[in-house]
């Protein structure tokens, strides 16, 4: 299949952190990017548009004929700022995969017509202001008439009333909330295919339990988080689910989003002598942390950190040493369904997906491309029809429940054998048993 140069410039190379690690690692957490752009500026600039299909299209002398049987496709994220790196492993590899897969097979068909797709792009720069005027802009300039939902808990609960406004379907796929009800009753347009806070909480609160009573480590907890909506609601969930649980948290710390130097949070949480370390963290922290507690030398019998801890990438950059490094999301790493979608993303992207947030990416993609096949382009119809419908994708069937939120998902996975295993889960098939972090190598 053809990839256009747009695609090919936002490429994520696998390998490229494994040879370029000493470079990398110095600049944690300033410089952690996913994009090969060699100058962020020029994304800010103005939106790129792609439209991609298994034959080279140029839709910039595309004939009239040709635009009536197009849809424009309207997609904001992060490009720059602090959360440029979990889009572009997570987000956007997914947006490029799905346009791709959809143009393969000739377009959408929207009420018996086969009509491609569109591509518009806008960098949100991790500001949810810009991310509001990107969704006002697609709509109202651009006339997207499908606009795909934004990257993170925060920028999509940002993003909600804007999305509502227009009456636009908001299937997240990146957001991370126990707000489905509420979120629901008030926005009946979004639906939640990430999970819970406390799902995921409790997730990591029964796996250290098990590791406890097994013997693998003690109850001395130490805990920190990214001060945004993410990191607090996790941690203000986690808390008392470990208390209840029988653990001491010998250590707590928040540190806000994009802090440069993380070096006395490591070091306070060592001095605190846990048994467990815990990170509510984003990708650029995530990777931050991890470095620092091999500086610092952290033994614990866990070692668990948030988001980016799925990333292929950090299982090449920290190699030997991510060996039962515990984090959010997961698998079913032999699923015949996950393995063929891997292999399409690498065909397409040039990158493997994440082992968490990826599939649920792609995932809400298919969800609106099968509700607009089946009833076409009217919002209200198509919010209706995902309500009431049950949807085959790649992380497996997927069902929204009266408050549009999906009840099955995995919460937490751990590197095994080179791979990001799911180890717990909310009704999720293909867990296995979490094992003892062992010593940094």
């Amino acid at each position: 299949m053809l990839t256009p140069p747009e695609i090919q410039s936002a490429r994520v190379n696998p390998t490229s952190w494994t040879n370029q690690n000493s470079r990398f690692l110095a600049e944690i957490p300033t410089n952690v990017r996913f994009s090969a752009s060699k100058n962020p500026a020029d994304l800010r600039k103005s939106p790129s548009i792609i439209c991609i299909s298994a034959r080279k299209i140029n839709i910039f002398s595309s004939s009239a004929a040709f635009a009536q049987d197009v849809i424009k496709v309207g997609a904001v994220a992060p490009k720059t700022g602090p959360l440029a790196g979990g889009s572009e492993v997570s987000y956007w590899p997914n947006v490029h995969l799905w346009v791709s897969d959809v143009n393969g097979r000739g377009g959408l068909n929207v009420d018996g017509k086969k009509m491609m797709l569109e591509l518009i792009e806008y960098d949100d720069q991790t500001n949810p202001a810009e991310t509001i005027k990107a969704v006002q802009r697609l709509v109202d300039q651009d006339g997207a008439q499908i606009v795909l939902p934004p990257y993170s808990t925060g920028l999509n609960l940002a993003a909600a009333p804007i999305y509502a406004r227009y009456g636009l379907p908001m299937v997240t796929s990146t957001t991370t909330t126990d707000q489905a009800a509420e979120l629901s009753k008030k926005f009946p347009n979004v639906f939640i295919t990430l999970g819970g806070a406390k799902p995921i909480a409790q997730g990591a609160v029964d796996v250290l339990t098990k590791m406890r009573d097994a013997g693998d480590l003690g109850n001395k907890i130490a805990m920190v988080n990214v001060a945004d909506a993410f990191g607090i609601e996790l941690a203000e969930t986690a808390k008392p689910a470990f208390l209840a649980a029988g653990f001491e948290i010998v250590y707590e710390s928040s540190y806000p989003l994009g802090t440069q130097d993380l070096s006395p949070v490591m070091r306070g949480a060592k001095a605190a002598k846990p048994d467990a370390f815990v990170a509510w963290s984003y990708p650029p922290d995530t990777f931050a942390l991890t470095q620092l507690a091999q500086v610092e030398d952290l033994q614990v019998g866990a070692f668990f950190t948030a988001v980016a801890t799925a990333f292929p990438a950090y299982g090449d950059l920290f190699g030997a040493s991510v060996e039962g490094v515990l984090g959010v999301g997961g698998v079913d790493a032999n699923s015949s369904v996950f393995q063929e979608y891997a292999s399409r993303h690498l065909a397409v992207t040039g990158a493997k997906p994440d082992y968490w947030a990826s599939a649920p990416v792609y995932a809400s993609f298919q969800v609106l491309e099968k509700s607009i096949e089946a009833v076409g382009l009217d919002n209200a119809k198509i919010i209706d029809h995902i309500k009431n419908t049950s949807f085959d994708t790649v992380m497996g069937v997927l069902d929204y429940d009266d408050a549009n939120n999906n009840p099955s998902f995995w919460t937490v996975g751990q590197w095994q054998g080179g791979v990001f295993k799911g180890v717990a889960s909310t009704g999720r098939e293909g867990a296995v048993p979490a094992i003892k972090k062992g010593a940094w190598k």
